[in-house]
């Protein structure tokens, strides 16, 4: 396993000159705050084919995109180590390739739908099924939503990874100061020590008596809760054997409630 916290391992965050990604970089600022390690920023170029006019066309635009996430992390205010990269290949190749370095991978949500995922691929699909470390996957919050209380959510869905992907969201809510919904089904036996949802969540508010945690039984699924409820999520947070649900967590919402906001998502390789 990894250390997650080795100060030598960096945050990565995928560039790619949209919105999307420095909405990524922005999120990640206290990922990397929090653990003493870099931000490191990456613009990956597809060069095959390419002349030597629109590789150096290219070049220039990544070099540009990634000045402009640097001067928007450095606005944040935080004493963040920034630094900067171009490598060549497929975009999820060269991020899953990062990833082996990495204390976590980040990127934004462009791709994410369910058509883009099927006939096109996705770089934040192929990375959060392949990679080294944990994968976060980011949508900006637009004016989806007045209400005032985002949610981390985690399913207590009795997986061998269960205790680590649990862990994960609470220290994400730690750092976030956002409560907990943790979704279980109360008729199944959550961990060895524990017969219930409420058993579940006593034994994490011991270990995190400063968080807010609340139950939702008969919904251990986090695409299904994200895909049929309107709290506002800010983070769903997933093992790497559900990596595959990706697309439904984070993917196209258009049809939803405008107070309604998407989530994000954070898959947790231990």
């Amino acid at each position: 396993m990894k250390d997650q916290h080795n100060e030598k391992s960096p945050v990565v965050v995928g560039i790619d000159g949209s919105d999307t990604a420095i909405s990524a970089a922005l999120w990640a600022i206290d990922e990397a705050f929090s653990r003493n390690v870099p931000l490191r920023l990456l613009f990956v170029i597809r060069s095959a084919g390419l002349s030597a006019n629109e590789y150096s066309e290219v070049v220039n635009y990544a070099k540009a995109s990634l000045r402009a996430a640097t001067a928007a992390v450095q606005s944040g205010g935080k004493p963040v180590t920034v630094n900067t990269a171009i490598v060549e290949g497929p975009p999820g190749a060269a991020l899953v390739d990062e990833s082996e370095r990495a204390t976590m991978v980040c990127v934004g949500t462009v791709g994410i739908g369910g058509y883009a995922r099927s006939i096109l691929g996705s770089t934040a699909a192929e990375l959060a099924e392949q990679a080294h470390c944990p994968v976060a996957v980011i949508r900006p919050h637009g004016n989806e939503s007045t209400q005032h209380v985002s949610w981390i959510i985690v399913a207590a869905n009795g997986k061998p990874e269960q205790a680590a992907v649990i862990e994960f969201a609470m220290q994400e809510a730690t750092l976030r100061r956002s409560p907990v919904l943790l979704l279980g089904n109360t008729s199944t036996t959550l961990t060895a020590s524990s017969n219930g949802l409420d058993s579940e969540i006593q034994q994490w508010q011991r270990r995190y008596p400063e968080l807010h945690i609340y139950p939702i039984t008969d919904r251990a699924d986090v695409a299904r809760f994200v895909k049929h409820h309107d709290e506002p999520v800010e983070l769903a947070v997933i093992g790497a054997s559900d990596a595959g649900e990706l697309a439904e967590i984070v993917g196209s919402h258009h049809r939803r409630p405008l107070h309604h906001i998407v989530s994000s998502a954070l898959v947790v390789r231990q």
